[in-house]
């Protein structure tokens, strides 16, 4: 009897250190995949069984039942994250598992460019291949109503930056996050504006910071430009501002702005309609919405660009007029 007890002992001994060096052998050995990098991409609210055999299916031979018991023995099987995730190297199923629960998973980055229109924003969006295309089909009035937003226009209420986000994220997350910042800084600076500026609201002030966006050529120029701008609100003069009326001109516009154009009335021409337009007309960043709650002091009311991204200031007409034969005319008399 004591043979038998001391065989079966020996015998679960050696089993117990079989599978312990099977464990370590496991956990430590890369994982087999058919080509690298390899993608995988887990939704959310994907389980861990499901987990494993999407790993699997991608070609990474994890052993999806061993990595689950793994999960499972560590207390991490419901600790996985959402998203899209590359192996590029040699990984083994105990870094598998960490990368999973850390959520480390692949980013992509989108562009969004200062001066862009709305419309560029969404056509940038709608190209990349990283984003989940779910505001794609939507008008602009449902996708501002899918965003919980009240304004009627979407111009100028996304933030233009450059933001990194998991490859998969939905379209709509990413405007979201670009509606929240242009709130955060557009609070911000409005709260520490300059006193006695023409603005009823932020909004007017989100649009006037649109066209010093669209009219500054030199960065160091747009206080001065504003301040411009804001001389001629305070004392009832038209703007006249060309990139106003070429947004207003949408898919008309050729590139060539005409007289024609300059003429002809409509809620963008500040040529014809005193005051601001009655939106923003492109994605304004930072800089151009502190210079136009903190506009320079000036007593230009005109200026004309130069032709190497500088503008010539004025204070009367007849010095605008002459900078204007100088810089824009070839000196015509």
């Amino acid at each position: 009897m004591l043979r038998i007890l001391k065989f079966l002992f020996a015998t679960m001994l050696l089993v117990a250190l079989a599978g312990a060096a099977y464990v370590l052998w496991y956990v430590g050995s890369p994982v087999a995949t058919r080509a690298l990098p390899a993608e995988f991409e887990l939704p959310q609210g994907v389980r861990f069984r499901a987990a494993a055999q999407r790993i699997e299916d991608a070609g990474i031979g994890v052993g999806a039942w061993r990595f689950e018991l793994l999960a499972r023995a560590l207390g991490r099987a419901g600790d996985i994250k959402a998203g899209s995730y590359e192996l590029s190297g040699a990984t083994t199923p105990l870094e598998l598992l960490d990368k999973l629960t850390r959520g480390d998973v692949l980013q992509a980055e989108l562009k969004v460019i200062e001066g862009w229109t709305f419309a560029q924003m969404r056509a940038a969006l709608d190209g990349h291949p990283g984003v989940r295309h779910d505001a794609a089909e939507l008008s602009e009035t449902d996708l501002l109503k899918q965003l919980g937003v009240a304004e009627a226009r979407a111009e100028g209420l996304f933030f233009p930056d450059t933001y990194l986000f998991s490859k998969g994220s939905s379209d709509l997350r990413i405007l979201r996050r670009a509606r929240t910042a242009m709130q955060r800084h557009l609070e911000r600076e409005w709260q520490g504006r300059d006193p006695g500026l023409p603005y009823r609201s932020p909004y007017e002030a989100l649009t006037m910071a649109s066209i010093v966006e669209k009219e500054t050529g030199q960065a160091a120029e747009r206080d001065r430009i504003a301040g411009v701008l804001v001389n001629r609100l305070q004392t009832g003069m038209l703007l006249q501002v060309d990139p106003s009326v070429i947004y207003g001109l949408g898919s008309q516009f050729d590139g060539n702005l005409r007289k024609i154009h300059l003429l002809s009335d409509g809620p963008y021409n500040t040529y014809t309609r005193a005051g601001l337009p009655p939106t923003p007309i492109a994605l304004v960043g930072l800089a151009s919405l502190r210079a136009a709650l903190h506009p320079a002091k000036t007593d230009a009311f005109y200026y004309v660009a130069r032709g190497d991204g500088t503008s010539a200031f004025s204070r009367t007409l007849d010095e605008h007029n002459r900078a204007v034969r100088k810089y824009q005319l070839n000196g015509a008399r």
